[in-house]
């Protein structure tokens, strides 16, 4: 603890530092009253100009002054009470995340969320946004303009810390396409264009604007500038309620405080409520913010103006040194993950666990946490109505712009179906001059068999190649999902419409390479059937792959468990062993049944062998004998001749519909099980707490 004199240096040092930032704020506040400026002409250092500046331990100034009235119509007001986060982890316990914070956020405001790593910002951000994971359990009050309320799509955005974008499209093709998404039909596509281009200048990414994003396997703009695309697209509706997690990571001091001082003009122009989590912002960017809400280890060191933390600092026995920024100081006062004392006795608590404490028993029982409750209370007793915005482009148009912007993806993205044309082209000439016009003849019917089994099932099998292209879409598609761009339905048609060309092309040119080289069939309706069935089948993989996309996001995880699937399916299928000879029980009903490969192999094969004759040798007889096709899927294949070639192809067809009908039920059916979740593991902490509680009753 610093000595008396020196604090009494210090504290004058920094309050007369703080005087002057504060006449620089008031030669500003005439600029900012007096016009509604744009989101260029942000001053360099703001400040609301409803704030009364208070002495935060003075008992003469009323409660009431710092209660501003919201100076925006239809703005979003949001409060928080005794809001506690505990962690489901098992039998490793239940940790504590945030431990009854309290607070609120109003519109026209920024308010800054920071704390050291781990402290739960990122968590309190999450719960204020309703995005806590379903192994989180989560209490106390969360109001909306007064009301308990679930927030709309189209009415809140969210900067998550992870930015997912589309890695194959330029700066201006993204905005551009996301402005379509999200803005209504009524607005002409130029108006569109001239807001995606207003935002991309408001964020400094007018001399990217076309180079493409970049990612796992080209270089593209920098991480700082990705992370300013993400903001970009997320503040084209002018959200009433944004959420940012780390918006300034990745970006050096000067675009930081350019991105942010962007952020604080929309908010004070258009009225927004920005609510963000920030590590360590340098000063001028720390003069920006309105209010601060400082975190460590889940609990609220202070809460309120940003302009008064460093008098709070003071007046609790840490002033903040001369010419040190005031955000570093606050962070080296609660951070304990780096203590020098920590090791100095088992029992003995660290000098910064010391005075975190000191400054958590302090504020709490200071005037600047009155006036945070009563503004709390005050805004549960003016309840608003809450503007819903909801998705403003139609259905059709989502369709049809997922549907440009995914064949575009495709079409530049090598590792989508490109790599794997020229591979399924380099495996079917090998097919085909292994099996080169295998002839007419007894002895071709086995080659025919296996060159058809070797399509349908290894052809098919490496369509899971593609799932890590897939992987991030859905990641791209979760973030677009929860912003309310676009719903479910449209994002499977819109996949499904652009892959089909893709798809179309793998499926027929090496196809056409194998099935001439090796002499199948001959006659158009046959290797158009051919093509088809192969087509089907990469599109029935590929639905397969939606569906454990959405079940298991890692690629990796997401890859072996496609390729058990189609291992078991393939054994299953009919070829490796005969269906009548299969064990009936699991492996014929029911997933023989099941499996795609028995109907595909079912159609190759008519498709094949019916209408063919083979002559059979016999020695002991001059006369030669014929064997039908139909008699060889009867009697050798053990195939049922009871269907058509087309009934096979009707099945796979509702097969795939099947597994895309099931991909959106199951995103649905996630998004509706994470309340219920989260709802059971409430009701289990709390049994279990009880069950604390009394046996610690009897003990006593």
């Amino acid at each position: 603890m610093a000595s008396t004199g020196a604090k009494n240096t210090d504290v004058e040092t920094c309050s007369s530092w703080r005087r002057d930032q504060q006449r620089s704020v008031a030669d500003h506040e005439v600029e900012i009253m007096s016009c509604r400026f744009a989101p260029e002409d942000v001053p360099p250092i703001s400040s609301p100009d409803h704030h009364v500046v208070v002495d935060l331990h003075d008992s003469s100034t009323q409660s009431d002054e710092y209660i501003s009235i919201d100076n925006y119509s239809g703005g979003v007001s949001l409060t928080w009470e005794e809001l506690w986060v505990i962690a489901s982890n098992g039998k490793s316990g239940s940790p504590t995340i945030l431990g009854g914070v309290s607070g609120y956020a109003q519109p026209g405001e920024v308010l800054a969320i920071m704390g050291p790593s781990g402290c739960g910002k990122s968590t309190l951000l999450d719960a204020l946004a309703g995005r806590l994971q379903s192994n989180t359990t989560q209490s106390g009050n969360i109001l909306i303009n007064g009301r308990r309320e679930t927030l709309a799509f189209g009415t809140s955005a969210y900067v998550t810390q992870d930015d997912y974008l589309m890695t194959t499209l330029t700066v201006k093709e993204a905005v551009h396409y996301s402005a379509q998404l999200q803005l209504p039909d009524s607005m002409s596509k130029s108006k569109k264009m001239e807001i995606a281009e207003t935002a991309i200048r408001e964020m400094g990414l007018q001399d990217a604007m076309d180079t493409r994003i970049g990612g796992r396997t080209s270089k593209g703009i920098s991480g700082g500038q990705k992370r300013r695309v993400t903001i970009c697209i997320e503040i084209l509706t002018r959200p009433k309620l944004l959420f940012l997690d780390e918006p300034t990571s990745g970006l050096d001091s000067a675009a930081s405080y350019h991105v942010m001082s962007r952020i604080v003009g929309l908010a004070q122009q258009d009225g927004l409520t920005v609510v963000l989590s920030i590590h360590q912002p340098c000063a001028e960017v720390f003069e920006l913010f309105h209010n601060l809400c400082l975190l460590s280890s889940g609990r609220t060191v202070y809460f309120g103006p940003a302009h008064h933390a460093s008098e709070f600092f003071a007046q609790n026995g840490f002033p903040c040194p001369a010419m040190r920024n005031p955000s570093d100081h606050y962070l080296r006062t609660i951070n304990k993950d780096f203590d020098d004392n920590i090791g100095k006795g088992c029992g003995r608590k660290s000098a910064t666990e010391e005075a975190t404490n000191v400054l958590i028993t302090s504020y709490k029982s200071s005037k600047i946490y009155n006036q945070v409750r009563s503004r709390i209370a005050w805004q549960e007793f003016s309840e608003a109505p809450l503007e819903t915005k909801g998705s403003q482009a139609s259905f059709l148009t989502q369709c049809l712009v997922l549907t440009r912007r995914s064949f575009v993806n495709m079409y530049r993205d090598l590792g989508y179906y490109w790599f794997r044309f020229g591979i399924y082209t380099a495996l079917c000439l090998c097919l085909g001059t292994i099996f080169l016009n295998v002839g007419h003849d007894f002895g071709s019917i086995t080659p025919r068999g296996n060159v058809l089994m070797f399509v349908v099932s290894f052809m098919t099998f490496m369509a899971i190649g593609g799932f890590p292209s897939f992987v991030e879409d859905m990641k791209i598609f979760g973030r677009e999902r929860l912003n309310g761009h676009y719903g479910v339905s449209a994002f499977t048609v819109g996949n499904t419409i652009s892959s089909i060309p893709y798809l179309m092309l793998v499926s027929l040119v090496p196809g056409a390479i194998a099935y001439y080289l090796v002499g199948l069939q001959r006659g158009i309706e046959h290797f158009s059937y051919f093509t088809l069935i192969l087509f089907i089948c990469m599109m029935l993989v590929e639905s397969q792959m939606m569906l454990i996309a959405s079940i298991v996001p890692d690629y990796l995880l997401g890859i072996i468990a496609g390729a058990g699937i189609q291992g078991v399916m393939i054994l299953s299928g009919g070829f490796f062993r005969l269906q009548n000879d299969m064990p009936k029980l699991l492996w014929k009903y029911p997933i023989h049944y099941i499996s795609f490969h028995k109907y595909s192999y079912d159609g190759f094969f008519k498709n094949e062998f019916i209408g063919l004759e083979f002559p059979v040798n016999n020695n002991r007889s001059s006369a030669q004998r014929v064997i039908t096709g139909e008699e060889i899927l009867r009697d050798t294949w053990q195939m049922t001749l009871g269907f058509s070639k087309w009934y096979d192809l009707a099945i796979l067809v509702g097969m795939v519909v099947f597994y895309r009908v099931t991909f959106l039920v199951v995103i649905k059916a996630i998004e509706k099980a994470k309340p219920f979740t989260r709802s059971v593991l409430a009701r289990t902490s709390k049994q279990r707490k009880q069950v604390m509680e009394s046996t610690t009753s009897d003990m006593l």
